[in-house]
């Protein structure tokens, strides 16, 4: 993988871990597009022909929502990325020689929609007084299995997440924020995690007991770009997750690298035991609180 400046950068602070941290976002902003377009897409590719049943799965009563977030990304992503799609009909080109039927009904609309952009899709949906995960094409799950969130209801999605289980504030502000939604004031938020490798696909969950790195600065922050948006004729919400894996020895090159080391050491030290054990962490923490002390320091 291509090494980049972090596009992101929640663990300095910005952004608490195990909060909400909504902010507004500017639809014009929706979907993020960069030089890594046409490898994820080949990952997409791939995870697809490998993995069918894993990566995509749909109630019937969605479609009518799929229909919407692939109305939505047939207009929008011509008009805000012309260098990249080019809409022909019902076709559309992506980057040099990608092309995506989007009328093709033996393929799901979401699916579709999927197949343009390097975020995964979800749809949720009130069903029975319950906001639900009605459809999804997720190729980049960071620590769940997409088998183990379908259709359940919000407090079965977050259970296993602390401070988010049925019956506490963040999930209650949770559901109200579904609730209240407008399609004209989309929110986004950002999070992040560790992990060993820098693969796109990690369905499974992290190891509570995960090992120590061998080398700390050569494991890798993994950041996900969440949003939100109201979909304006079914009243469900398109949930977008976009993954940027970026290795922790970047933070050695970054300019503002003091700052950066100190924001992620100082979150890392901040995590109760459940949380560290919900991100694999707990017998990681202290290798990686020392080696980012040492990228403190301006020299080096």
């Amino acid at each position: 993988m291509i090494n980049h400046a972090p596009a992101h950068t929640p663990y300095d602070g910005s952004a608490e871990p195990f909060t909400i941290g909504l902010r507004q976002l500017d639809p014009a902003d929706w979907i993020e597009v960069d030089d890594r377009l046409a490898s994820y897409l080949a990952e997409k590719d791939r995870l697809e022909s490998e993995h069918p049943s894993r990566v995509f799965m749909e109630t019937p009563q969605s479609r009518h929502a799929q229909n919407e977030v692939l109305a939505m990304l047939m207009a929008y992503l011509p008009s805000s990325f012309p260098h990249v799609y080019r809409l022909d009909g019902n076709r559309m080109g992506v980057g040099v020689d990608r092309v995506v039927d989007l009328a093709d009904t033996s393929v799901p609309p979401l699916k579709r929609a999927s197949r343009l952009v390097q975020e995964d899709l979800v749809t949720m949906e009130k069903v029975d007084d319950a906001w639900r995960l009605t459809a999804a094409s997720l190729s980049f799950p960071s620590s769940w299995s997409l088998a183990s969130k379908f259709n359940r209801s919000m407090d079965e999605i977050h259970a296993p997440v602390p401070g988010f289980q049925a019956g506490t504030r963040n999930a209650e502000l949770i559901v109200r924020m579904f609730d209240n939604l407008r399609v004209e004031r989309p929110v986004w938020r950002l999070n992040w995690s560790i992990y060993g490798d820098d693969q796109l696909h990690h369905p499974r969950s992290q190891p509570y007991d995960g090992a120590p790195f061998v080398d700390p600065l050569a494991a890798f922050i993994r950041v996900e770009r969440q949003t939100l948006r109201k979909l304006p004729e079914t009243g469900g919400i398109v949930f977008t997750i976009r993954i940027y894996v970026d290795p922790l020895a970047a933070l050695q090159r970054h300019g503002d690298r003091p700052r950066l080391a100190a924001g992620l050491r100082r979150q890392l030290q901040s995590l109760q035991e459940t949380e560290l054990d919900y991100k694999g962490l707990r017998l990681r923490r202290d290798e990686l609180v020392n080696a980012l002390q040492q990228l403190e320091t301006v020299e080096g």
